[in-house]
């Protein structure tokens, strides 16, 4: 397979943001030392019982020590195969370690898609609804903008209703480079691709009429977390 060149960029001004905790809740702090809670944070602190139940199912299944091994080395494979594409989407070309190309074959028909690279692992702050996020990714994939969102799994998804959150995820973010971006660019899509050892990776699209609904979903999460915790 021929090295793929790093793509284009068109980048946007990047903001500046640091991880901090606060009372046990991750939160992300602005270069004014204004904290928002993450979106992760506000996900996770209002998931729905069954969801809990489902997870608490399978760790039980699984037993403590097995289902903490399996998720400390899906962190570990998630967090190398970032860094990889984080390099080549800031322009370097990338050689991966053997451990790691299996996921990053995966990728190159999308990465080969990929151009106008806007801003790549940025923080970006709704300061009106109260919330901040670090994006994966603003880039224009098949020639259409969008918010990127990088995962890697041992098996196929096969269902956007597999992915749970990740959605609402993706909405949340739209909305906060939106809220800052707005004058420059306005997202109304989002990909989120699922890096796959030895097949090509898959591909969830999301167009605005997705995204509103997702949207919603959003609020009604946020607006839970407010009452609970602000």
């Amino acid at each position: 397979m021929a090295e793929l060149m790093p793509p284009e960029a068109d980048w946007l001004p990047a903001l500046t943001g640091k991880s901090v905790r606060q009372a046990g809740k991750q939160f992300i702090q602005d270069d004014q030392a204004r904290s928002l809670p993450s979106v992760s944070t506000i996900l996770n602190a209002t998931k729905p019982p069954e969801a809990r139940a489902a997870l608490a199912q399978w760790r039980s299944r699984l037993g403590h020590d097995a289902a903490t091994k399996v998720t400390m080395t899906a962190s570990r494979w998630g967090s190398q195969t970032h860094k990889y594409l984080r390099q080549f989407l800031q322009g370097e070309v990338v050689t991966c370690p053997d451990t790691v190309q299996p996921y990053w074959q995966s990728l190159q028909a999308v990465l080969a898609d990929l151009d106008a690279v806007r801003l790549v692992e940025s923080p970006v702050f709704h300061y009106d609804l109260g919330y901040a996020g670090r994006v994966d990714c603003v880039v224009s994939y098949q020639g259409t903008p969008c918010l990127c969102d990088w995962k890697t799994a041992d098996v196929p998804k096969r269902s956007s209703d597999r992915l749970y959150d990740q959605p609402l995820q993706l909405a949340a973010y739209c909305g906060a480079v939106n809220h800052c971006y707005g004058d420059r660019l306005h997202l109304r899509h989002a990909l989120l691709v699922v890096a796959l050892p030895d097949q090509p990776a898959e591909v969830f699209w999301f167009g605005p009429d997705q995204l509103r609904e997702y949207w919603h979903q959003w609020c009604d999460r946020l607006g839970q977390y407010d009452r609970r915790y602000r």
